[in-house]
């Protein structure tokens, strides 16, 4: 029989800034060996029992607890969070914020000079789990110049190094490129399979989670765990929509078909799922194929020309010569690797940064217009929230703007509270920032940039960090605001927001524009696909394992379907 190495029994936890309790009478056991995957919406209690496992609570966050949690044989109520460390080892979700060394080898070293470990062994481990982690190539470089998949590679590392019998991955795919985030899966299932390391991932990315095997899924919801089963039998049921999160898109095909899923086998595996008479019905749901008409070209918002620029002299080109138009009224999703140029490519076009070539805006130049002229146009929400909070307090930080605009106290309330309840944060309104998740305050950096009212709204990773229910919400107020005439481009590396809610999709590859189309016609072509770091849509992937004939016309069906259901 396996050890338990996480035993909750009977517990709940209470913040003292909290009228009710964010957990509430949990009782689960992860024994040693076994991959957990967690989800559950915002809210839910998810990260409030990661900091559990890992003696953030009750040693960093204080509250009130009953009951027991057994963490490696340790009571967590009489341990301190030194001596809960050599037990669980956690990977953050804002990997910036992990990182202590000048240099990758440094970084990664840091446990080991903490425990004085000899130089020589030092080294050794160094190299050794560098070389697990493929970051062996980087280890004189800055943790801060490397991409978003390279920087949790070394945040893997400086954990493994540690070697403490628990891993703890707190929404590992977040901020990564879908090629990177496949990989950083499949990495954590190497890790797992060669030292036999008990694995907990909380993510919202289900369906990327689950292109390698866990053992288990754990579903909070409101501070409860509400289902703690196999994939297959989990995947099975409605319990994940139910529960507001995003099933993998080609079950939800199976149920629009009104597939038997009990007949199904390997259903959590879109790579070999099958049944009986799988491919009829599918067949059958999805029709004849239509040939969809051209979409008509917009009159143009923003054109760019020729755009270039390297951050130092003697660097590479991070843009070269980048030239492209969005229209009046797009919908425009840009992907590509982490450090394509996508994020620099909007730095230039709000200004943060002086780059070479021509840009104007509705015909008119703009190259000389200062950042506050282009803020009046154009609205930019950053990928990590933290760099553009200012204020304390919510309502304020989605306020500020209005308010260095000299708008009425009474019109910004008005405003405010409206995007507030929109974002899913008016309950919030009154509370200090520092006591919200990441992807809440990743809400209200996209509140603060709403609230303004620009004609083109640019969004980093909008969606990153978000559960289901406030994913769906958020992206439907950016269609209504779409249908009333403004412009959105979203950076994104989720590849169901870009064939669900961007009409065309620019690929960026080494700074320039790699392919310009459709989301379909990008997503099903192995070329970009591999280019771009992007993934093949498990829609595209499934129809081609049961063997339909039209794929592509099988996704576009899909999307079709979803379309009519959210945009009612």
């Amino acid at each position: 029989m396996k050890k338990p190495m996480i035993q909750f029994t009977d517990f709940t936890f209470q913040y003292h800034s909290q009228s009710e309790p964010t957990l509430k009478n949990l009782n689960v056991t992860i024994n040693e060996g076994e991959k957990i995957l967690v989800v559950g919406p915002s809210g839910s209690g998810k990260s409030t029992f990661a900091n559990c496992i890992n003696g953030l609570i009750p040693n960093q966050y204080e509250g009130h607890l009953s009951g027991a949690v057994q963490i490696n044989g340790k009571d967590l109520a009489s341990h301190s969070l030194f001596d809960l460390s050599f037990s669980t080892s956690t990977v953050l979700q804002d990997t910036d914020g992990q990182f202590i060394g000048l240099t990758v080898a440094e970084d990664i070293a840091f446990v080991l000079e903490n425990d004085t470990v000899e130089q020589k062994k030092m080294h050794e481990q160094v190299a050794y789990w560098s070389e697990v982690v493929s970051i062996d190539g980087h280890l004189d470089k800055r943790p801060q110049d490397l991409s978003g998949g390279q920087k949790q590679r070394v945040s893997m590392a400086g954990v493994l190094i540690n070697e403490a019998p628990i891993l703890l991955f707190d929404e590992p795919l977040a901020n990564l490129d879908p090629a990177a985030g496949k990989e950083a899966i499949h990495l954590i299932d190497r890790i797992h399979q060669k030292n036999e390391t008990t694995i907990v991932i909380i993510e919202h990315r289900l369906e990327d989670v689950l292109a390698s095997p866990v053992d288990r899924i754990i579903i909070f919801n409101e501070g409860k765990i509400i289902a703690d089963d196999t994939p297959e039998k989990i995947l099975k049921t409605n319990i994940l929509t139910e529960s507001g999160i995003r099933e993998p898109l080609y079950i939800t095909a199976m149920k629009k078909a009104g597939v038997d899923l009990d007949q199904i086998t390997a259903i959590a595996d879109v790579e070999t799922v099958n049944g009986p008479n799988l491919k009829a019905q599918m067949q059958n749901w999805q029709g004849d194929s239509l040939v969809k008409e051209p979409a008509i070209a917009k009159e143009p918002l923003l054109a760019l020309e020729n755009i270039t620029y390297r951050y130092r002299k003697h660097d590479r080109f991070v843009l070269e010569n980048l030239t492209t138009t969005i229209g009046q009224g797009e919908k425009v999703s840009i992907v590509g690797r982490n450090g394509a140029g996508k994020s620099t490519l909007f730095k230039a076009i709000c200004g943060f940064i002086a780059a070479q070539g021509a840009m104007t805006w509705k015909g008119i130049d703009l190259t000389h217009d200062s950042i506050k002229e282009r803020a009046d146009k154009i609205g930019y929400v950053l990928q990590n929230p933290n760099q553009m909070i200012s204020q304390k307090m919510i309502f304020d930080e989605v306020a500020l703007g209005l308010r260095l605009r000299h708008v009425s106290e009474e019109m910004i309330k008005e405003r405010v509270e409206k995007v507030l309840t929109i974002c899913g944060l008016y309950p919030f309104r009154n509370w200090p920032i520092s006591a919200l998740s990441y992807g809440q305050k990743k809400r209200v950096t996209i509140a603060s940039i709403l609230v303004l009212e620009p004609e083109m709204i640019i969004l980093d990773e909008p969606t990153a960090g978000q559960d289901y229910h406030h994913y769906t919400e958020m992206m439907t107020f950016l269609d209504t605001l779409n249908q009333l005439g403004k412009t959105i481009v979203m950076i994104t590396h989720d590849m169901h927001l870009m064939l669900e809610y961007s009409e065309r999709t620019l690929v960026i590859d080494q700074g320039t524009i790699l392919a310009d189309g459709t989301p379909i016609e990008i997503l099903t072509s192995p070329l970009f696909v591999e280019q771009a770091s992007l993934k093949e849509t498990s829609l595209f992937t499934f129809a081609k394992q049961i063997g339909l004939v039209d794929p592509i016309g099988f996704t576009q069906h899909f999307i079709d379907s979803e379309k009519e259901v959210t945009h009612r």
